[in-house]
């Protein structure tokens, strides 16, 4: 019968045929992706939570931190030197890919952020879970023998996966995938997987019956001229804060690396310091994740320099060579900055907490886009109008590094400081 259909609707019939496969094959990547990165995700935060307890229940585990750092120095050292960028080898991996990322990252990232957390380190997991969702996701390149173009699709589904299920964001994780790789190379097809692959992490780490934690800004005050300018205002000083953040972490990791030869002697050395910090001095609301001090900040004023102390807290433990992620970190830094600036400024502290939250996230990962609808999606719609300027603005005034040495910065931001530095 098919032998008698005209030339062209026989091609016609095959290019849909093809159509649909190519549809379906990356629907199930998608699906799998997702499952496995949300699952990933799920054992992850059901395992950070332990250790976080234990933690807080035996405070004298952070003495052994230097011994903890030891474990992480030497297997990265022996096991893991080929992962050893984190987050940075993914994007450098999009922008030029090379060869497939080793699954190892998945496991020894894992680890070395429970270490991290256990003993009392000031890190986060955001990092953690990105690097397992684009661990993951980079297996199927030989699974489903795909190209380098099609390899950079699975590198932006792994690290929306990772994102979108840590932080229970998938919109906002689909977003970040996307607007941290910079979005003049993403096409309609990444972007369309992208939010496929971040709803099926999402629902996956639901199905695990993982809960996370839940922000509340109760009272939104009227769009006035005003209150925008205090917005804008709190926009600069989170803007400036990202930059502190990531000017601090890149400068503890130069220092160390140019002083410390030896890499597994980093982490040791730096535990040292951060011990005797945390436990004899009494900083332990530094350590770890900081999430009970995010939550309090948005019903309580919180000291002016807090903030100022987790940037180098967190910036000396990773650039130790501990591991986690920055942007909880992040988190603490701008709901304390907020909830400090309640004193001055005449906006409700939950309000300011949650702009700052956000907003310094914005400066130090470029991506104002993707924490605008964080924003929104923690703490609903209401303050949207709020939370967009100050992203916006903290974006433009966190200078031209982040928290990605290897992220390539475009857009808007780009042009500006290339004008910027022309003129001078």
């Amino acid at each position: 019968m098919a032998k008698n259909l005209p030339l062209h609707t026989l091609m016609t019939s095959q290019k849909l045929k093809e159509i649909f496969l190519n549809t379906f094959k990356w629907i199930l990547i998608c699906v799998l992706i997702g499952m496995l990165s949300g699952s990933a995700s799920a054992f992850f935060l059901v395992s950070l939570e332990w250790v976080t307890q234990f933690r807080v229940h035996h405070d004298w585990i952070v003495w052994l931190l230097p011994f903890g750092g030891l474990i992480v120095g030497f297997s990265y050292y022996y096991w893991g030197e080929s992962v050893v960028k984190g987050n940075n080898l993914l994007l450098e991996e999009y922008e030029n890919p090379k060869k497939v990322i080793p699954f190892k990252m998945a496991p020894l990232v894992l680890l070395g952020t429970l270490i991290t957390h256990l003993f009392g380190g000031s890190a986060g997991r955001e990092g953690t879970a990105v690097q397992m969702g684009g661990a993951i996701a980079d297996q199927f390149t030989k699974l489903f023998n795909l190209d380098n173009s099609e390899r950079k699709i699975l590198i932006i589904l792994g690290i929306s996966a990772g994102f979108a299920s840590v932080f229970g964001t998938p919109l906002a994780g689909a977003i970040f995938a996307l607007e941290v790789l910079y979005f003049s190379k993403i096409n309609i097809k990444s972007a369309i997987l992208s939010f496929i692959v971040a709803y099926a992490a999402y629902f996956t780490v639901e199905f695990w019956q993982i809960k996370h934690t839940h922000y509340s800004i109760p009272n939104i005050p009227e769009i006035s001229l005003h209150n925008i300018v205090y917005t804008a205002i709190v926009g600069v000083l989170s803007g400036f804060a990202a930059l502190l953040f990531s000017r601090s972490t890149h400068f503890w990791g130069s220092l160390f690396s140019k002083n410390i030869k030896y890499p597994p002697l980093r982490p040791f050395i730096g535990g040292i310091f951060l011990a005797i910090a945390i436990a004899g001095f009494g900083f332990t609301k530094f350590s770890g994740l900081g999430v009970p001090v995010i939550v309090d900040s948005f019903s309580h004023q919180n000291q002016w320099y807090d903030f100022l102390l987790k940037i180098l807290f967190t910036g000396f433990t990773l650039g130790a060579g501990f591991k986690g992620g920055e942007v909880t970190p992040l988190f603490f830094v701008g709901a304390t900055l907020g909830s400090a600036l309640s004193g001055i400024i005449p906006m409700p502290i939950a309000l300011l907490a949650g702009i700052g939250f956000v907003a310094v996230f914005s400066g130090a990962t470029h991506t104002p886009i993707a924490c605008t609808i964080m924003g929104m999606e923690l703490f609903g719609i209401q303050p949207g109008i709020f939370i967009a300027i100050a992203c916006t603005i903290a974006y433009f005034s966190s200078g031209s590094v982040g928290i990605y040495k290897s992220q390539i910065v475009k857009g808007a931001k780009y042009k500006l400081y290339h004008k910027i530095n022309s003129n001078f």
